[in-house]
Order: structure tokens, then sequence, then C-alpha cells
């Protein structure tokens, strides 16, 4: 017998009051006297418009039946003294449009920065937490898609406070006062059915809109993927190219765009069913009010001007009545875009500072792991047990294969991740309980994939100390050795590097983060294998631009190419999350262990290199010199260069 198995529910979101009283700290300018007063203004120009918008049939009822008494009373001939109350109510009835229109816009202008203030204060704050929140959750989201949502929390906060106050609250008081109009003027039976249509109206709209809600979450839902595979994709535009995968990349967006044309055309049918069934629902209604004031009319107790009033009043109330299944519908939307930006907003820091964290006090700059254990998942222990000291002002590098876990300590060490056990203190202090902010502000790090911002080179060196003035970005510059570089450019630190710092190769982008990190000026400084990505001519020069400013800092070095850390003063060998080796680069060697058979795997590499560019150079001078005067030297055959083994 087969089981089918039901999808797991949607967790049920939180209703309008409830979000209203999560935001009202937000929309209520706490603090900001001269935006509680737009508030009260916007208010009373509310009901001021909807008075007003009332008065509006009325004049023209007064017009109609100041019509009908001049021509029925002066057989079609209408003196011109007559004619001045007519005249004076359709004057009457153009005043109280122009006053409408004139108070709904000054209303809505008013309270636009009151809302405005909500959207940026709940965005700022869910874009603070954002950085707040670990590594962790970075690594396991998509950017597209958190950029996505908030961006559609900004929007759900401006619509749902627009909607409300603008147009929910006014459709209310409006159709409160053509109830009480209708059974004054003319009689309850009136009311009620203007009450009987408005429900069936609004049960109608909430049931359709229900349907179409369905819909329109499978088209956000594709919209967000569609956006993500798009960010993606041109974020990894080079290696696209590389793999020539434009095609692969187009296909996967199309399947996304299909998903999404197909909920939207969806939308837009229900959408049209909605509007013919409102369409139905209100004309019914209108057609027997008409009639019963038709019906009043023939039996004497109505004027022609209050058959003329009842429809004018029911012809108001469509057009806001008419936006009730679209207000219905973004509201419920912005409750779903609000609810996604709290659940971040909501969702507490992995890392946090500790209750009464102290400030990390630099004496010495000692950095000290002590028996440190730790796992991303538990099923998967990275290090076992690691214990080692840099000293002052010393370095010490970290090696080992792929995978043992070198990378994971600069992690720790700034607090991306906590370990299981151990700890790792600077200058005694255990780093898990002071601030943060002053933990990292007291190390340097130049990783081995520096992201530049997409702003100038000036800007990306400055971000390593904000206050900076020019000639301190100039002499950080000078000794990350790019200040010649810059100097030959057209804009100098003007120049733009694009995004993620494309427009710059991958020692020019190196040298910016070694100025980065030299103009911060920390005691402690993280080389994450900061060359392995470079090669050997510009791996020496970035080389020497680190051995400058790692002198005299306390200096962790994270190693791929062991050549760079031969001067270490002191080599640590991973191996499988635990510490294989220890010592000097001579003393390592001459172990014959780990470090010295990686040492000869590199070197043999490095050589067959070396012999193979010579094998290239000789052949090339050989066919120079057999050439006969003007012939042109065909291409050199070149043999596959063996593959780096670390």
């Amino acid at each position: 017998m087969s089981i089918t198995q039901t999808p797991p529910a949607e967790p049920e979101r939180p209703g309008l009051v409830a979000t209203y009283r999560r935001l009202w700290p937000y929309l209520w300018p706490h603090g900001r006297p001269d935006l509680q007063r737009r508030v009260f203004v916007a208010f009373g120009l509310l009901l001021v418009a909807k008075v007003v918008t009332l008065a509006m049939p009325f004049t023209f009822k007064w017009a109609t039946d100041a019509l009908v008494a001049v021509v029925g009373g002066k057989d079609g001939a209408v003196p011109t003294g007559i004619w001045a109350a007519p005249a004076l109510m359709i004057l009457l009835y153009g005043a109280a449009r122009i006053a409408m229109a004139l108070l709904t816009q000054v209303r809505d202008g008013l309270f636009a920065k009151v809302a405005m203030h909500a959207v940026r204060r709940l965005a700022l704050q869910t874009f603070r937490h954002m950085h707040q929140l670990s590594l962790r959750f970075h690594l396991e989201r998509k950017t597209g898609g958190l950029t996505r949502v908030l961006e559609r929390g900004r929007n759900g906060i401006e619509e749902l406070s627009r909607l409300m106050v603008l147009t929910l609250v006014p459709t209310i008081v409006e159709f409160l006062l053509v109830l009480g109009t209708l059974a004054y003027e003319f009689s309850l039976s009136y009311s009620a059915v203007v009450l009987v249509m408005v429900a069936a109206y609004l049960g109608y709209t909430y049931k359709a809109t229900e349907w179409r809600i369905a819909i329109r979450r499978r088209m956000n839902d594709s919209d967000t993927d569609a956006n993500t595979k798009a960010v993606d994709s041109l974020l990894n535009y080079e290696t696209v190219k590389y793999f020539g995968a434009e095609g692969r990349e187009t296909a996967r967006y199309d399947q996304s765009m299909a998903r999404y044309e197909k909920a939207s055309t969806q939308t837009y049918v229900s959408l049209a069913v909605l509007n013919a069934g409102q369409a139905v629902i209100f004309t019914i209604g209108m057609g027997v009010v008409m009639w019963l004031a038709a019906r009043d009319i023939m039996a004497g107790r109505a004027t022609i001007g209050g058959f003329v009033l009842v429809n004018t009043m029911l012809v108001q109330l469509s057009m806001p009545l008419n936006f009730m299944g679209m207000i219905y519908r973004e509201i419920k939307q912005a409750l779903i875009d609000i609810d996604d930006m709290f659940k971040i907003l909501h969702r507490n820091p992995e890392i946090a500072d500790r209750p009464g964290a102290e400030p990390l006090a630099i004496s010495e700059a000692v950095v000290r792991f002590e028996d440190v254990h730790f796992a991303y998942v538990p099923e998967r222990p990275i290090l076992r047990g690691i214990s080692f000291t840099v000293p002052a002002g010393r370095t010490v590098a970290i090696v080992g294969p792929s995978g043992a876990g070198k990378s994971t300590l600069s992690r720790l060490l700034f607090r991306f991740y906590e370990p299981q056990s151990g700890r790792i203190t600077v200058d005694g202090q255990d780093i898990a309980g002071v601030q943060q902010d002053s933990l990292r502000a007291a190390i340097g790090m130049v990783p081995q994939d520096t992201v530049l911002f997409n702003d100038t080179i000036g800007y990306n060196i400055r971000y390593g100390r904000w206050e900076a003035t020019e000639e301190e970005v100039r002499e950080a510059a000078r000794l990350a050795q790019i200040d010649r570089f810059i100097a030959a450019l057209p804009e100098g630190y003007d120049t733009p590097v694009g995004e993620r710092g494309l427009k710059l190769s991958g020692g020019e982008k190196q040298r910016v983060a070694i100025a980065r990190t030299i103009l911060k000026g920390p005691p402690i400084l993280v080389l994450d294998e900061a060359t392995s990505a470079l090669d050997s001519f510009t791996e020496r020069e970035i080389q020497d631009a680190l051995d400058r400013v790692s002198r005299g800092r306390t200096t962790l070095v994270i190693a791929h190419r062991l050549s760079t850390v031969v001067g270490a003063d002191e080599i640590i060998v991973l191996d499988q999350g635990r510490i294989a080796e220890r010592g000097t680069h001579l003393a390592l060697l001459g172990q014959g262990g780990i470090y010295a058979a990686m040492w000869n795997r590199q070197r043999e590499a490095e050589a067959a290199r070396e012999a193979l560019k010579r094998a290239e150079a000789e052949e090339a001078e050989s066919l120079r010199t057999h050439l006969e005067p003007g012939e042109i030297p065909g291409p050199v055959a070149k043999a596959p260069e063996p593959a780096s083994v670390s």
C-alpha cells in the first residue's frame, strides 16, 4: 500500500493586529514631536476630507432640484435671476471636489514623512542586524535572496502604512457616513441594502483574494529564484566564460522565468475574475437602491435630486470599494514580507558579546591557542586539540594539506565561530569574553581572495581606517608598493575598481588589501594564503611587501606555498586537525617528515617548470637562428606543464 506524503504546512503568519503591534515602535515616531504632530494633523485632514466628500453629492442634489424647479415652474424658460440658485450649487459642487482633492493630497504629503521614517528605522536596524549575524548564517543564505527580503520588507512597511492609514481607514469612515446619511435622508432599508451589498462584496473579495494570494506567492518565489540565479551567475561572470556556460546559465534563468511567466499569467487571469465578480455584486446592490429611490420619487417621498444623491454617493463609494481586493491582497503580502524581515531581525546572532564584556586590552599581542577543538558539523571534526603560541612580534606559519583546518584557525581568531572546547587568548584574555569590535580592531587580515568594494581605489584603501588623512593613505600605498601604479592611472586614487575589484589584477588587488591593512595598523596580523593565487614574480613582490608589514607585529601566516614561510620563527604542520610537526624550516627538513615531503614535491614541481621555460626559450632561439631573412617563425609547440603538488 502506497502512502501519500503530504507536504509540510506553511507556518502560520502573524495577523494584522500582531504585525501592527510589532511595528508600532517604528510607526509611532517616539522622540519626534514634529512627526507626531504630522500624524494628528493627517488624521484631522482625513476626517475633514470625508465630510467634504459626503457633501459633494448633496451639492449635486441641490443643483438638480433647483434646475427641476426652475424648468418645471417656467415652462422651460429660465429667467436670469432665478438661474443663480442652480449656478451657486454647481459652484459649490466644484469647490467641494477641489477641496476634497487638496485635503487628500495634503494629508498624503504630511503622512509620507512619517511612513518613510518608519521604513528607514526598521530597514536600518535590519541591515545592522544582518552584519551582526554569524558567518554561518551568511554562508547558508543566498545573497540575492537576502537582499530581496530586505527590499520587500522595506516596501511592505511602506505599503502597510499607506494602505491602512491612507486607504482602508478613510474607506471605513466614508462607508459609515454613507450608511448614516442614507438612513437619515431616506430610510433604514437603503442602509440595509448597502450593508448587505458591501458584506457580499467584501466576502467575495476575501475568498477570491485568498485564492489569488497562493498564486501571487508562487510568482514571488519564482521571482526570487530568478533574481538569485541572475545575481549568482553575474557575480561569477568569469567562471561562466571559462567554461563556456552561457547557454547553461541562460537555460537555468529561463526555467525560473518560465515559472514566473506562468504564475504571472495566472495572477492577471485571477484579477479579471475578481474584478468581474465585484462589478456584478456592486451593480446589483446599486440597482436595488436606485429602484428604492425611484419608488419613493413616484410616491412623492423623494425628489429627483434624491435620486441623483443616492447614485452619486454609491458611485463615490464604489471607487474605494474597487480597491478592497487590492488592499487586502497587498496588506496580506505586506504582512508576509514584513514577517520575513522580522524573522531575520529576531534571529539571535550565533556569536554575541557576553554581558559585561570588556574591550580587549593589548599590551604585547601574544596569541595563544589552548587545546582548541572545533567542528562545523558534529559529524566532521576539523580541529582536534590544537595548542600553540604566537609570541609578541614573532611570525608563526601554519601549513598542511587542504582540509587540514588552516583557514579555520583564522576564523576562530576573528570569532566568526566559537570552538566547542578549549580557548583562544590574546595577552591572556579569553577572546570569548571580550568585545568583538575591539578584538577585530586589533587584528589585520590579508586574505587569499581579496574582494574589493565597487568604489574607488582610495575608498578601498581608506576602508582600513576611515578617519585617516590623505597623506596616510598615500603612505600606506607606498609601503604596499602600489603608489606608482596608482599614479600612472588617469584618475589616480579616484579610479573605480569595478564589481568585486574585477578591473584590477590579482597582484594589484592584493596590494590594495596590504595597503588597507597597513593603514589599519593592527598589532596582530593574519596572512591567509595571501600569495597562493599569484604567479611567482608577483608573489615575490607581494611577499616583500608582506614582510615589511609583518615586521614587529605578531603574525600568523597560513601558507600554501612553503617558500613564503621559510623565514618564519616557527612552522606548524597540521594534518587531519592535529599538529603533526613543528619547528623551524631547517629543523623540519631534517626530520624528513610531512613538511620535508611537501617541500621536496613543491621544489620538484618548480624545477620542472623552470626547465620547461628554459627549453621553450632555447627552442625559440634556435628557430630564430635558422630562419631566412624575412621569414616568419611558426608557433612553438608547448609541452604540458606539470601540475603543482602540495
